[in-house]
């Protein structure tokens, strides 16, 4: 068993590599479905996307529900939402149902009636079940605010319930009993168009604006203790109304505005609390958008740019197979790139045995035997590239990956 987890983790990696997907890039896919759109809410159940509500370039709102699906890059409609149409909604995935609620009916705020409704749907029936109301926000209905799932329970946090009105409690929804709890409220104040992604069960939220202020703090929500955390800050700009997805043990943050429209994707590692840029998006910088993952690709699009409202859509691969689990050592490489030699730190390194070394093909090239925490691989006749590393613990198991590059 050990050597088969060994031999799929390097299959893996080499159908990754050869399937003609180049790692940390974006690829076009199928435009929206429907009309160019901002201000929806997106998931993912199972091998499908899914993008609701939202706002057209006639500052029309909707209540519509599309499907996409990746493996023939098309878009189909579903049952519309059987409730009012809306904007600046919540939106999340849970236990293979979609969850859909709140929002605002109008395009201008002072118009509209901020809403508290919520909404189950089921991708196999096609319908859509009313769920208990949003209590948040004083009962008063909320547009613009974050949620994140965590521990098979729902959660939403933070937006706004009026003009000059800003919310920062915190709710949690449980499916099974069709409930709504307060928790621990967002410790960063009041604030509206924040970004929320869930990586480990553990809930992350942040960025967003504090009334007219961008910020770009970044909060750890754990639901078996209640307790908030603050993390390291993105390191670009303070932003609001971005878009974020999971794939494995990573978070991303993609698109959002702070006067000017973001381009650039993030990568956040909550093993390390580190952040690091990747592959700016190529359909250009944009606010208010949609992302989701399905499997390993992160998918996202939609939004309003400097050239108005978009339908574009992306899909994102990431530098490494991120969604095979991660565990709980850490690695490190230096210098990376490397030339001649790689020095290797390994946290924890009690719990580490062996290293395999493997090539853009797939190749096992090198083993080494874990003999201190820092360890040296030379480059000898190693070619230029990225190589994948995997850390194995005394039974064979891998509890560990990474890649570095010879440059």
């Amino acid at each position: 068993m050990r050597s088969q987890t060994i031999l799929f983790l390097i299959l893996f990696c080499c159908s990754f590599l050869v399937m003609g997907q180049t790692p940390n890039s974006w690829t076009k896919k199928a435009d929206f479905g429907a009309l160019k759109r901002e201000r929806a809410v997106a998931f993912s159940i199972g091998e499908y996307g899914y993008v609701a509500t939202g706002e057209d370039t006639n500052n029309v709102t909707y209540n519509d529900l599309w499907r996409y699906d990746p493996l023939t890059d098309t878009w189909s409609q579903m049952a519309n939402l059987p409730a009012s149409t809306r904007r600046n909604a919540i939106g999340f995935a849970l236990e293979n149902k979609g969850y859909v609620g709140t929002g605002i009916d109008s395009s201008e705020s002072f118009l509209g009636t901020i809403l508290v409704d919520f909404w189950e749907y089921d991708p196999l029936t096609n319908g859509w079940t009313q769920k208990a109301n949003y209590p948040g926000a004083g009962g008063f209905g909320v547009y613009y605010a974050g949620s994140f799932v965590a521990d098979n329970k729902g959660y939403v946090t933070c937006g706004k319930y009026g003009p000059s009105a800003y919310a920062f409690d915190l709710w949690e929804y449980k499916p099974s009993t069709d409930s709504w709890s307060q928790r621990a409220n967002f410790p960063g104040g009041v604030r509206y168009a924040v970004t929320a992604l869930s990586i480990n069960n553990k809930g992350y939220v942040g960025m967003g604006i504090d009334q007219d202020l961008y910020r770009k703090d970044w909060w750890e929500y754990d639901p078996s203790t209640n307790v908030w955390e603050q993390k390291s800050n993105l390191p670009g700009d303070e932003r609001g109304a971005a878009s974020s997805f999971t794939l494995g043990s990573r978070g991303f943050v993609i698109f959002g505005a702070d006067g000017g429209f973001k381009d650039e994707l993030w990568q956040y590692n909550p093993y390390t609390d580190s952040w690091n840029i990747k592959s700016n998006i190529p359909g250009g910088g944009r606010r208010n958008g949609i992302a989701f993952s399905i499997g390993n690709k992160g998918y996202a699009g939609i939004g309003k740019g400097s050239s108005g409202i978009k339908k574009s859509f992306y899909e994102y691969t990431p530098a490494m197979p991120l969604a095979i689990e991660e565990q709980s050592l850490t690695i490190s490489f230096y210098p990376n790139p490397a030339i001649e030699r790689v020095n290797i730190y390994l946290q924890n390194e009690s719990d580490a045995h062996s290293i395999i070394l493997i090539n853009n093909s797939g190749q096992i090239v090198e083993k080494y035997t874990v003999s201190s925490q820092t360890m040296s691989i030379e480059r000898n006749n190693l070619t230029a590239g990225n190589y994948f590393v995997l850390i194995l613990d005394s039974n064979q198991s891998v509890i560990a990956k990474s890649q570095f590059i010879f440059g």
